[in-house]
């Protein structure tokens, strides 16, 4: 640990024996200024007892000398920060660094010197860490640079630092004593200047707060807060200590381990804290020092819980959470030493009621149909504002009312994926209108090619068309009419891609449905649009792309289906894109300086060309900026913050809550796992991510495209902007995953477990049901049409029985298949064990296990082959 002299502020901070900096210190240099946060600084809000008015201290405003103080046993150095903070502050604050059993502790002992009381209402500790990639090469981000995400749990709360390697130990943040993280607030500092705060390439830094009521009161006053707001009096000379404590992890996977060696409290939600309502879902705790004296529910009655004989290892105590009224929940529970741990839920509807209304949405007030329109947008499904409840016909950003790009093809790239997961007839017939004459007859060339977007900002060339005047029109994205047919984007060709793909599966399942084209259409549309994009003059090609994953499985649809020409068109041009990436050290990128969302498109592809480097190196890429953290918000949610400026009503750096990453960055984590089924770890990571789009449906089916995360705000942007991607990755990721976990035993990931003996039944109860992953044999069981309703798999013969049902149970809206299919694929090796098989003479069709339903349901048992 290095402290700078004058001000006692952190300026490296490395785990022993490493080279690894937290801290910035090759930075400080352009951060060394007045209003520039440091580890060690403070800010608070007080006021006398009895009075309205806040008055605020801030040690980052104006930097004087602090005033050192003598130092003795474990205190490595002190100072009384008065000549920093101003002189009405009300408080006499002393800073000490401590040494403590090893660990370092930042310590603030907050004194009352008046001789009336002071209301503490809000205290604060800034937390600077290397989060700034400005003027950094790609080696050097990841190789240097960390993000780090709260725990905003109260007593139990957390800070983890994650080095984007994914591969060094991590730093974890926790309380000292009695001091809380109630709050996360955003620090504002001048974006002006190097190394350029809040921009796409410094994010910018965060605040641990212990107490928030002023703030509360006034600048959060609109925003429901994370915990109940709090402030503290102070008697006349009375003292008060508040800390944080520094500990590093041996890896991200033991951060929980962690906590727990440090005696603090620890919660473990499986299968998350995303929860529908017909969902039962399973906390489990954690606490060395203390016991559970109570819980309670706010909003009060919105979750129930009972206590459950689940867990097997010593020190836990379970529980199954019923949820009751959708959105935002917080459980609340007091431990018997008085500490408070906040565990913090969202309720949706049902799983698949959740995905019909999103559908039903989107081809509702979502449609777009005016004949007249010149832009060649009708009809269409198009982009939405939920705050004036209107379709965005006009956006000076021209990709949102464009139907291209991720926040203008979102809308209708949900409402394709949507029918692949659960196809209804009345959203496909509209669909196919949209095909024909905006997807194939607009947005996309003939010669497969796409568009930028279809819409522009021209108005030599559309004299009638009024464009609002409210808007600011010149800046670089509002296009003209060559710069939005341009078609150089590769993102662009993948949600193509994907709703030909998603047509194709239709058609091909539910023959139907479909009225205009058959399935050999749409999939070879689908091999058009890959090939259009493989071309010399599309861009981006070089790294992943956002939800490419889909093209995983059309190949993999072209060698079921014998299509030999296409399939090789395919591979060969992803295979040049792998072997390219084999070449490098991190070829994960985008448009932007870092990304997080080419990871995904890398890790498939580099898996399936069985380059175990680059995947594995990926894959802990996704491990640093995705953490699994008791909060429904931040647990599987992929490190983004850019992309409300492009897509968002709200536009502004952000650390956004379920944006895209969401859905994509856990595909390679639930892909690996099924690989591993050992490491739950990946699971538990990889299903908070799945998860994260539901919560993004509100209770009428709009889909908001992320969570804005300051606590100002806390709430859905209004923008539908790209939530498509998101749905995307939900869509092909989601199902009910069947564990033995070594200390809370049999657990079904997006399904209730009614039985475990002498089998362990399972009703199937996640969002798409079409996949059931049985751990213990490292089976992927999946349908290409019908509903899984139930899994009976039996340990000791390792006889598995399913139950299929024509559509999913309850929603009225979803088609019926006219028979189950069936695929049954062994992901993992797994010793004396060679795979299922249907236990009689079962029809096969390209290699799916075909199912006759009667009655709507049908029945298949699996015996080890």
């Amino acid at each position: 640990m290095q402290l700078v002299k004058d001000s006692q502020t952190l300026f490296s901070l490395m785990p022993s024996g490493s080279n690894f900096d937290f801290i910035p210190g090759d930075k400080m240099s352009q951060r060394e200024g007045n209003h520039r946060y440091h580890l060690g600084d403070i800010t608070f809000r007080a006021r006398q007892v009895g009075h309205s008015e806040w008055i605020s201290g801030d040690s980052s405003t104006i930097r004087r000398k602090v005033t050192p103080l003598p130092v003795s046993g474990n205190t490595l150095a002190a100072a009384n920060l008065s000549p920093t903070l101003p002189s009405e502050s009300l408080l006499d604050i002393t800073r000490r660094w401590v040494d403590h059993d090893g660990q370092v502790q930042l310590l603030f002992d907050v004194k009352n010197s008046q001789d009336f009381a002071v209301e503490i209402g809000s205290l604060g500790v800034p937390l600077e860490f290397n989060n700034i990639f400005t003027d950094r090469t790609r080696e050097d981000t990841n190789e240097n640079c960390s993000v780090f995400d709260p725990y905003i749990g109260q007593d139990a709360g957390f800070v983890q630092v994650t080095p984007l390697l994914g591969t060094l130990p991590p730093l974890v943040v926790t309380p000292v004593g009695n001091s809380p993280l109630e709050g996360w607030r955003f620090l504002v500092e001048s974006p002006d200047f190097a190394p350029f705060y809040q921009s796409q390439t410094f994010e910018g830094l965060y605040e641990w707060q212990f107490h928030t009521l002023a703030w509360a009161q006034h600048e959060w006053s609109h925003a429901t807060p994370w915990n109940a707001p709090t402030s503290f009096t102070l008697q006349p000379g009375q003292t008060r200590t508040y800390g944080i404590e520094f500990r590093i992890a041996s890896s991200i996977r033991n951060i929980e381990a962690t906590l727990q060696d440090a005696k603090r409290p620890v919660a473990v939600g499986l299968p998350g804290y995303i929860l529908p309502m017909d969902q039962v879902g399973k906390l489990f705790l954690h606490n060395s020092a203390a016991s559970v004296q109570n819980m309670s529910a706010t909003p009060s009655g919105a979750l129930s819980w009972t206590e459950n004989s689940d867990a097997k290892a010593s020190g836990w105590v379970g529980f199954d959470i019923t949820a009751h009224t959708w959105g935002r929940s917080r459980l609340s529970i007091t431990y018997s030493d008085g500490s408070l741990q906040t565990v913090h839920y969202y309720v949706t509807h049902g799983a698949t009621q959740a995905v019909a209304d999103l559908g039903n949405f989107l081809t509702t007030a979502q449609w777009f149909d005016e004949a007249s329109d010149p832009f060649t947008r009708s009809p269409s499904v198009i982009s939405y504002d939920r705050e004036v409840d209107a379709v965005v016909k006009d956006d000076p950003r021209a990709w949102i009312p464009g139907l291209s790009n991720e926040a203008g093809a979102g809308s209708w790239l949900a409402a394709m994926m949507k029918q692949y997961a659960q196809p209804s007839q009345a959203e496909v017939t509209k669909l196919e209108q949209f095909v024909d004459t905006v997807l194939s007859g607009s947005l996309q060339n003939s010669d497969g090619t796409v568009k930028r977007s279809v819409y522009f900002y021209e108005p030599s060339r559309l004299p009638d068309y009024s464009y609002p005047e409210d808007f600011i029109w010149r800046t670089w994205w509002s296009w003209d009419r060559a710069s939005s047919f341009d078609n150089d984007r590769g993102y662009d060709y993948i949600h193509v891609a994907a709703a030909y793909w998603a047509m194709y599966r239709v058609a091909r399942n539910y023959p139907a449905l479909v009225h205009t084209h058959d399935w050999q259409w749409y999939i070879d549309k689908a091999v058009l649009t890959v090939s259009a994009m493989s071309g010399p003059r599309v861009g981006f090609t070089n790294v992943g792309l956002m939800g490419e994953t889909v093209l995983t499985l059309l190949l993999d649809d072209l060698q079921r289906e014998g299509l030999t020409t296409n399939a090789t068109l395919v591979e060969d041009a992803m295979r040049d894109r792998a072997n390219g990436w084999a070449k490098e050290r991190f070829p994960y990128g985008s448009e932007l300086a870092w990304d997080s969302t080419s990871q995904e498109g890398v890790y498939a592809w580099t898996r399936y060309f069985n380059d175990s480097e680059t995947a594995t190196n990926t894959l802990n890429s996704i491990l640093a900026y995705e953490p699994l953290i008791p909060h429904w918000g931040y647990n599987g949610n992929a490190r983004r913050y850019w992309d409300n400026l492009y897509g968002g009503k709200i536009m502004r750096y952000e650390r956004q809550i379920h944006h895209y990453g969401s859905g994509l960055n856990s595909l390679p984590l639930i892909s690996e796992f099924q690989s591993s089924p050992s490491d739950i770890f990946l699971l538990r990571l990889g299903f908070g991510g799945l998860s994260g789009p539901l919560s993004n449906i509100d209770q009428e089916g709009f889909a908001s495209a992320s969570f804005h995360a300051f606590a100002d705000t806390l709430e859905w942007d209004a923008y539908s902007g790209d939530y498509g991607p998101n749905f995307s990755g939900h869509a092909m990721g989601m199902g009910t995953f069947i564990i033995d976990h070594p200390d809370f035993g049999w657990q079904a990931f997006g399904g209730n477990i009614v039985a475990k003996s002498p089998a362990i039944r399972v009703e199937v109860k996640d969002s798409i049901r079409r996949r059931v992953y049985l751990a213990p044999l490292g089976t992927l069981l999946t349908l290409d049409a019908g509903a899984f309703s139930t899994v009976a798999f039996d340990p000791s013969t390792k006889q598995v029985e399913v139950t299929i049902t024509a559509a999913p149970d309850g929603v009225s809206s979803a088609a019926a298949a006219p028979q189950g299919r069936l695929l049954v694929e062994q992901k993992a090796m797994i010793s004396g064990f060679n795979g299922l098989k249907p236990s009689g003479n079962v029809s096969v069709d390209a290699g799916a296990f075909v199912v006759p339903l009667s009655s709507g349901q049908g029945q298949l048992t699996l015996v080890p082959a």
